[in-house]
């Protein structure tokens, strides 16, 4: 299904992982780094990004957040001084409800998607964002996904 209103607001990669396998540890530092287009490789994830080709069948291989969460947490926790770039997902859009599409196949800017799972929340997010984020996000954390179809997402606003 080709998405009919909805936006990319924000596009991030990053080259290592801060959180991702550090349960008990303190986190890394990499850079969390915003783009105005990514590169989308069908079967393998973003290029330049720490999950591309991570492993075989990866269904993470890109990560979805909806700009609506993170303005509600923004203004639930009185946080404006971070990025949504914290959360540490890929894409950032607006107009859709990601957990919508779990299990279906999507077309966002002619590349092809299938939602896998939603991208839970975890208790570094409360050190990422602000206390209380983790909790905030349950249910709501955004979408992880496949990539169907190659191709550059761009930065919309």
């Amino acid at each position: 299904m080709t998405l009919s209103g909805i936006v990319v607001t924000d596009l991030f990669i990053s080259p290592g992982h801060n959180f991702f396998g550090h349960h008990g540890k303190e986190p890394s530092t990499y850079p969390i780094e915003q783009k105005c287009e990514i590169q989308c490789v069908a079967g393998l994830g973003i290029v330049g990004d720490r999950f591309y080709d991570y492993q075989a069948n990866y269904n993470g291989q890109i990560t979805f957040l909806e700009r609506e969460v993170y303005l509600d947490l923004c203004s639930r926790l009185g946080v404006y001084d971070r990025s949504p770039g914290a959360f540490r997902r890929n894409v950032v859009t607006q107009g859709v409800r990601l957990n919508d599409l779990i299990g279906s196949e999507f077309v966002i800017q002619g590349i092809r998607f299938r939602g896998t799972e939603e991208a839970r929340p975890c208790y570094w997010m409360d050190r990422a964002f602000a206390p209380g984020a983790n909790d905030a996000l349950k249910g709501r954390g955004g979408l992880r996904a496949i990539i169907l179809s190659s191709g550059t997402l761009r930065k919309e606003v």
